[in-house]
């Protein structure tokens, strides 16, 4: 089945902010075996969502679509699709109960307006909302069907696969073919070059589609197989990630659902090891990534962003006399940071960066992007020297990464090749 997307709303088209639903939705909509055939945005302007419709509805079977469904007077959505289907719009009493019920748990004030989210066009279908008060609807016409719910990213998290996927599946029972997928996520390999790897590995006659999806500092290779039985699919991805580890497997950090902090957390926690932090270039990245895991206190016990040749020197022992000799960012500092940051957190592990961001702050010596990472664990303190070459919101990002992925080689027992 093909399915088309629609986002709504003014804030999209004026770039003011970034389409959060139209990726999700997409992704739930692969899962289930179907294929996107075009994804669109529209202002809230009733004939360009007219005519965003009318385009999706000439190349798909269903349209699922978000935004426009609020209490204000841009939210335009429900009576433009009404009016595309030519359809009266209707008071559902029952929704409006449930709002004003809503609004008095809430001790919300209440006005008027509030009661356009209780507006369907006649026939509909209603699709509910469990963490908001704008309910979802759908209708059908030849045989095609179009799904309308909030644009709120929480709202559409709980709605799409409660509600919206289940009414699709009901209504083209026929269409859903038994699909597996598997993501590889991979470091330290371009994406042309994994393209070239992979070139020859025979993945598309096992029947499987190869996707390539750049995330910066990631590259995710995605195996998609579509079969006429569950287990057929499942087969078939099994063999074909069995050659893309036997071609680029010493590449591949993580997989499916696995991030980079979730496995030096998992591994952290098996081993029984504590760690703490001193980041300079990364102000502090390195311990928001770790603490995004749920019961990350059982390994992580505590960080300092020691930014100012001061706070090395006051917070870690980083003497002077180093800081002059050699910089703030060098071997010598970051080694003498990780050590620092250990000793006085009583960890087992101490990881350090330091390194020149940019744009500025570069010399000849020591250019633009020049890191230093640093583990000390017992009597052994490993450092790397790297040098990045993007800018400074990436070159952060990129030595967070760098420093991670040398705590997860430690862990799991891998060589440390830099990369």
């Amino acid at each position: 089945m093909n399915v088309g997307i629609l986002t709504i709303g003014n804030e999209l088209t004026s770039g003011r902010i970034q389409d959060r639903n139209a990726a999700p939705i997409a992704r739930a909509v692969r899962e289930q075996g179907w294929r996107v055939s075009a994804m669109l945005s529209a202002g809230d302007d009733e004939d360009a969502i007219r005519d965003a419709l009318d385009f999706l509805l000439g190349r798909a079977e269903a349209i699922i679509v978000t935004g426009g469904l609020g209490p204000t007077a841009d939210d335009i959505t429900t009576a433009a699709v009404a009016r595309a289907f030519d359809l009266p719009l209707c008071l559902d009493e029952a929704v409006l109960s449930h709002i004003r019920e809503r609004f008095a748990e809430r001790r919300l004030v209440w006005t008027d307006n509030n009661a356009k989210q209780a507006l369907f066009p006649q026939g509909a279908s209603l699709i509910a909302n469990p963490a908001g008060t704008a309910a979802g609807f759908a209708v059908q016409r030849e045989g095609k069907v179009v799904a309308v719910i909030p644009g709120v990213p929480g709202e559409v998290c709980r709605m799409l696969p409660e509600g919206v996927i289940p009414l699709l599946r009901r209504l083209f029972p026929e269409a859903t073919l038994p699909l597996a997928t598997a993501t590889f996520r991979l470091f330290g390999i371009p994406e042309a070059a994994l393209d070239a790897a992979l070139a020859d590995a025979g993945l598309a006659g096992l029947g499987v589609e190869v996707g390539f999806y750049p995330n910066f500092p990631e590259n995710h290779l995605v195996l998609t197989a579509r079969a006429a039985s569950a287990a057929e699919a499942a087969a078939r991805l099994a063999a074909a990630g069995e050659r893309v580890e036997a071609r680029v497997g010493r590449r591949i950090f993580a997989r499916d659902g696995e991030t980079i902090e979730t496995i030096v957390a998992r591994l952290l926690t098996a081993h029984g090891l504590t760690l703490a932090l001193a980041e300079s270039c990364t102000g502090g990245l390195i311990a928001d990534h770790l603490t995004d895991i749920p019961g990350s206190s059982i390994f992580f016990e505590r960080g300092a962003v020691t930014y100012s040749n001061t706070a090395k020197m006051a917070l870690l022992g980083v003497p002077e006399a180093v800081l002059a000799a050699h910089g703030a960012v060098s071997e010598p500092t970051a080694r003498l940071m990780a050590e620092g940051i250990r000793r006085t957190a009583g960890t087992d592990l101490g990881l350090a960066v330091t390194g020149i961001a940019g744009p500025g702050g570069g010399t000849e010596a020591k250019p633009v992007g020049t890191l230093f990472v640093a583990l000390a664990a017992g009597e052994e303190t490993l450092c790397r020297r790297y040098a990045l070459r993007w800018d400074r919101r990436r070159n952060k990002i990129m030595a967070a990464f760098l420093a991670l992925m040398m705590l997860r080689r430690r862990l799991a027992g891998e060589a440390d090749d830099g990369c």
